[in-house]
């Protein structure tokens, strides 16, 4: 990668970081807030009806959106069409919602989740009537616009939905606050954008004609990151789908809000070095390695403080969801391992391998949910998602090895060896000090465990990466990247 466009990748990649960072930590606040003021089972309602609606909104998703940004001189008809199809998505999804409702109670064995799937109904369907012109935002990369849009409305939902909880004390608050940010969404949509859409069906065709395998692999994506959880739903209390859906988000969040973003950035990356073979694998292996870097430590580290985190953020009532989140973590590290390979493989067009990778996962749960544990316990689940997606990582990089001239597996797994490594030492260390602070406040605990995390894996990444040769690679990068801020502050003060 040239210093320009490395340059290019890591700022873009950095405040996309950031902007995203303030919508999550929003919605963590808010997590943090309704855990103390509602209990595991109010969760699990809504886990379990946002389930219902996910997989239904993902079954009719028309990929309106992608037509729009992929298609460079869109004209007025074109936005038109694609509103009226998104409009006409949103009103069968809810439909269809309506008539799942009562079914779904049954499944889940649980008559509350009924009400509140024909609200969401409604909520589903308002969202609809946004302005399809709001997509412009992301097309002509108005990174400030579209974070306002989207900053607006989580910070209205949030507001209803802390202020109705704290009057309600019921799952309701997160129905009505899922509402109010939809409403307030299509009122801002219309006045951030002049755009009028109006119902016109002149360019449906051309919009239909977006790839199927995107239709199919954004249905396997959606199976494959909550499956798991509709068996959780179907064969544990809801208090335990309430802790384990809990457990789920925020196993995730230490990666998850890295690499999302990152990967935003990288993709094009990949795509502009697509036809020098030589160094889109230098690329790849290089952000496999920055990735792997910072998402395995992150991942581990909330599985090693999995116990006092809960316990503070959370509090006692929600100590069921400790095990699930050091479960869980393991899966988001395996994960972090694979998210360059895939982007690789849709660099390489192959969106058929990337969407048999993701299928296989699904199927290996669903198999494993169903045939081989029969009637599994929640904790049994989990450890059944980390089997799925570690085989869905092995079958993604042999393909990967099969379709990138060559790349060898020497070469991916010297890019997690080191982090590995280090992040071992840094779970000693964490282990350690455990013992030694077992008398402690558990808040003064954890942050002793979390501040000893970071300086012995940092220590340890050094360590290792000298003694290995101090090899060009994801930690030279790094230094390269923090020594040039150090040198542009020191010149900016001098």
């Amino acid at each position: 990668m040239t210093d320009s466009s490395s340059n290019s990748v890591f700022k873009g990649a950095l405040m996309t970081v950031l902007m995203r960072w303030t919508d999550r930590l929003i919605g963590f606040i808010s997590t943090l807030i309704l855990a103390r003021v509602l209990v595991p089972e109010d969760f699990g309602v809504i886990a379990m009806a946002s389930l219902v609606v996910g997989l239904l909104d993902v079954l009719l998703d028309l990929g309106v959106n992608v037509a729009l940004i992929q298609n460079r001189t869109p004209s007025q008809a074109h936005y038109d069409s694609a509103w009226t199809l998104r409009l006409a998505q949103a009103a069968t999804t809810a439909l269809l919602i309506v008539i799942a409702s009562p079914f779904a109670g049954d499944y889940f064995n649980d008559p509350r989740v009924t009400p509140v799937l024909q609200f969401m109904a409604l909520s589903l369907f308002v969202a609809g009537l946004e302005n399809i012109g709001t997509i412009t935002f992301q097309k002509e990369m108005r990174f400030d616009l579209e974070y306002r849009f989207n900053f607006s409305k989580r910070i209205v939902a949030f507001l209803v939905t802390v202020t109705s909880a704290w009057l309600l004390h019921s799952y309701w608050a997160l129905v009505f606050g899922t509402l109010a940010g939809r409403i307030f969404g299509v009122f801002l949509s219309y006045r951030m954008v002049a755009m009028r859409p109006r119902l016109c069906t002149e360019k449906m065709r051309e919009i239909f004609a977006v790839s199927q395998w995107m239709l199919v692999n954004s249905i396997g994506i959606y199976l494959n990151a909550n499956l798991h959880k509709m068996f959780v739903g179907r064969f544990a209390s809801t208090g335990t789908m309430g802790g384990y859906t809990l457990a789920d988000e925020i196993s995730a969040m230490p990666s998850t809000e890295i690499l999302a973003p990152l990967n935003r950035v990288l993709f094009p990356a990949f795509v502009r070095a697509k036809h020098d073979l030589a160094e889109l694998k230098r690329v790849f292996l290089l952000a496999q390695g920055v990735q792997c870097l910072i998402a395995v430590p992150a991942s581990l580290g909330l599985a090693f403080i999995a116990h006092d985190a809960v316990l503070v953020l959370l509090g006692e009532r929600w100590s069921l969801a400790i095990p699930f989140v050091q479960v869980l973590a393991l899966s988001n590290v395996v994960q972090a391992i694979t998210n360059s390979g895939a982007y690789m493989l849709l660099t390489l067009g192959k969106v058929r391998s990337v969407t048999l990778t993701t299928w296989a996962q699904v199927i290996l749960v669903a198999i494993g949910a169903l045939l081989v544990l029969h009637q599994p316990e929640a904790l049994d689940i989990a450890i059944l998602r980390v089997s799925a997606v570690f085989a869905g990582l092995v079958l993604a990089m042999w393909i990967l090895m099969l379709n990138m001239s060559g790349l060898r597996l020497l070469e991916l797994v010297r890019t997690i060896v080191r982090p590995i490594l280090a992040t071992a030492v840094m779970g000693g260390a964490i282990h350690g000090l455990g013992v030694l602070t077992a008398d402690l406040p558990v808040v003064v605990a954890m942050f002793l465990k979390i501040f000893a995390g970071m300086f012995s894996y940092t220590a340890a990444v050094v360590l290792i990466w000298r003694l290995a040769g101090r090899p060009n690679g994801a930690e030279s990068y790094v230094f390269d990247k923090l020594a040039g801020v150090l040198r542009r502050r020191k010149a900016g003060t001098a």
